[in-house]
């Protein structure tokens, strides 16, 4: 299949270029099973400079926390990164094992119904019918996988995971190895294996890990942006690269949309306004950096298909709407309060979109 028709492209493949040229220019020790040495991991990462080209920074946040996740995967602890909804997790973690083994395809996301299986072994049940175990008729697991070819696996959201799927984990982690009694054989795990997990402090009591299990890992909180300026670059950085894969026919939105989206967020998202002097009632959603981005690119569909490709205060309206009023009678009464006591009184600027809001809002 071409690239271009590819909704999502892994991040080992959208950024090859940059990768390659990392490992071409790589002037530092390498890890065993790594494809290039930490420090270029980090570039990759961040941003920089690799012989004569620019290296585009893929996580914008604290550069210190992603070197103690990098250096935790060259010991032989697995890394945890924990945060609020749309902090980068799972960004963080793909471009690490895409960076690090070129390979961030093996990935378990974790549910309410991912089973032990998905984490070790299954088995194509209609070969072990017909031939008995054999290790034709195993199906491994993305972490069997890793282990086998001394890579690293990622495991997401395993908070969503029940606590037996969760312990299964324990003993991987612990020994280094996986036992299949069917076939009598224990896979050790080579070198550079190791697991990124990410887990969601909002759903911190579906089921929270164990001492046992946290453990294992060494835990990176991963912070909301600090402050308006940084969310707002995020936002427009990751809006262009989803834009861009994306058939939306649409200009990108201008700085003062994502200003307006990422105010209006980090507001009802902190119960109060940026300038500390109002406290408002905040909605039920999470109102994360990850839903601005997609407010925005769903905008820009609006405007791409329905109108002349510049966002409107109609489009934006529709994408506020959609994230903000999650449950009609409560956020609804609270997105009507902010938009009447502190978007209508932010003169003519904004006065387009609290318009618009207010007709959706009714």
């Amino acid at each position: 299949m071409e690239r271009q028709n590819v909704q999502r492209l892994p991040a080992e493949q959208l950024f090859q270029e940059e990768i390659d040229t990392l490992i071409a220019n790589e002037q530092y020790p390498v890890p065993t099973g790594w494809k290039m040495s930490p420090k270029s991991v980090l570039t990759y990462i961040c941003g920089g400079k690799s012989g004569g080209m620019e290296i585009t920074p893929k996580y914008i946040g604290h550069k210190r926390l992603v070197e103690i996740a990098i250096s935790t995967l060259v010991t032989d602890r697995a890394l945890l990164l924990i945060g609020e909804p749309g902090t980068a997790k799972s960004w963080l973690s793909e471009h690490l094992t895409a960076a690090i083994n070129g390979n961030s395809t093996r990935v378990i996301q974790g549910t309410a119904g991912t089973t032990e299986e998905q984490i070790r072994y299954s088995w194509n049940y209609a070969m072990l019918i017909a031939e008995g175990p054999s290790k034709r008729a195993m199906i491994p697991s993305p972490i069997y996988r890793a282990m086998e070819e001394g890579a690293v696996a990622r495991v997401e959201e395993i908070s969503r995971c029940a606590s037996e799927v969760q312990d299964a984990l324990i003993s991987i982690l612990s020994e280094k190895r996986i036992s299949v009694p069917e076939l009598g054989i224990e896979v050790p795990a080579k070198k550079g294996f190791s697991v990124i997990a990410t887990a969601n402090t909002r759903d911190k009591g579906v089921n929270e890990m164990s001492a046992a299990l946290k453990r294992r890992f060494n835990i990176v909180i991963l912070p909301a942006p600090e402050s308006l300026e940084a969310e707002m670059e995020i936002v427009k950085t990751r809006t262009a690269q989803l834009a861009g894969s994306l058939d939306l026919n649409a200009k990108l939105p201008e700085a003062e949309v994502v200003e307006k989206v990422c105010t209006i967020f980090r507001e009802l998202r902190r119960g109060v306004t940026l300038d500390g002097k109002q406290k408002l009632k905040p909605t039920s959603g999470v109102l994360s950096t990850a839903e601005a981005i997609s407010l925005l690119a769903n905008s820009m569909a609006l405007a791409g298909s329905f109108g002349n490709g510049v966002i409107t205060p109609e489009d934006l309206a529709a994408g506020l709407q959609g994230a903000i009023v999650k449950e009609d009678e409560k956020d609804g009464k609270s997105w009507e309060e902010y938009l009447e006591n502190i978007m209508k009184k932010r003169g003519s600027k904004w006065l387009p979109l609290y318009e618009q809001c207010k007709e959706l809002n009714r």
